[in-house]
């Protein structure tokens, strides 16, 4: 399994280094599950519900939507508190919470209003194609992976090679990023989704405190350009080291493909169906750590 490497002691103590620390884990997450995703802002033909479940299975997106729920375990951190202090039923109330056949629902739900046939044939036809199912394998394999360390560091030599030797490669790594981001939404997205689990941990009475939601905005805002630092740069090597297999004339063909302008709006909804299952399972969660304690099940 997934789990964060990050330490408090990397972004400094106190509230705002906690901040931080879960809004770049968190942000690493989204940019993790955008890579391989495939698909509209309005809808004029909906597909029916057996293409949309085709639709998720071919782009791999099914698999990310599972990835969600691993961002939970850094939740208790972000309040200053350790797992152990919601008790024994802390997993069992993650799963339930963030049950994949749940958010496979909801994602299903958000397509079915907003997802036009055409865009999905677009996505569809790239991702079912030899190169496009090469990639969602490698995407898939490196959701399953559990030594994220070990990842990160031979993406980071990746990276060191190819400025070393000044490689094209690194190029075509770079446009990646902004086009599975094609409105620049990852880091207000972290940051929305950390402000409605914040404001609703403090409602449900899980934080000993009461939160200024402008104060908590500013915080977030002055750590803003650090965030979006760190996520350019982990999604960089994270690229380095998935796609290390494929030739530079597969992943030039790749970016081509995401920068299409049809693809393009494949990802802005994508991303916001991430995004908001995202934020709606966490308001749920922290709802849920108010009722849980050391010794207790629900």
């Amino acid at each position: 399994m997934i789990r964060s490497t990050m330490h408090p002691s990397r972004f400094g103590s106190g509230p705002a280094g906690l901040i931080l620390m879960w809004r770049m884990a968190l942000g690493v997450l989204l940019l993790t599950l955008a890579l391989g995703q495939a698909v509209p802002l309005r809808a004029q033909e909906a597909p029916g519900r057996d293409r949309l479940e085709a639709f998720l299975s071919v782009t791999g997106f099914d698999k990310a939507l599972e990835l969600i729920a691993l961002s939970a375990g850094d939740a208790p951190l972000m309040l200053g508190r350790d797992v152990s202090e919601f008790g024994g039923d802390w997993s069992r109330s993650v799963a339930e919470i963030f049950d994949t056949e749940l958010m496979h629902d909801m994602a299903i739900s958000i397509l079915a209003r907003a997802l036009e046939d055409d865009l999905l044939t677009h996505a569809v036809d790239f991702y079912a194609s030899d190169l496009g199912q090469r990639l969602v394998a490698v995407e898939n394999a490196a959701h399953l992976s559990d030594d994220a360390e070990a990842a990160r560091a031979d993406g980071e030599e990746i990276i060191a090679d190819l400025v070393r030797t000044g490689a094209p490669r690194l190029i075509i790594l770079q446009r990646m990023g902004p086009a599975i981001d094609p409105q620049n939404t990852s880091v207000r997205a972290v940051e929305e989704i950390q402000v409605r689990f914040l404001l609703s941990a403090s409602a449900a009475g899980v934080l000993p405190m009461e939160l200024d939601e402008p104060a908590l905005r500013s915080l977030m805002a002055d750590q803003r350009g650090e965030l979006r630092q760190r996520m350019r740069q982990s999604g960089l090597i994270h690229a380095a080291h998935v796609y290390q297999s494929f030739s530079d004339d597969d992943l030039e063909a790749y970016v081509a493909a995401l920068e299409h302008p049809k693809m393009q709006r494949v990802y802005e909804l994508m991303n916001g169906i991430q995004y908001e299952i995202m934020a709606n399972r966490f308001e749920v969660l922290a709802r849920r750590m108010a009722d849980l304690h050391p010794g207790e099940e629900l």
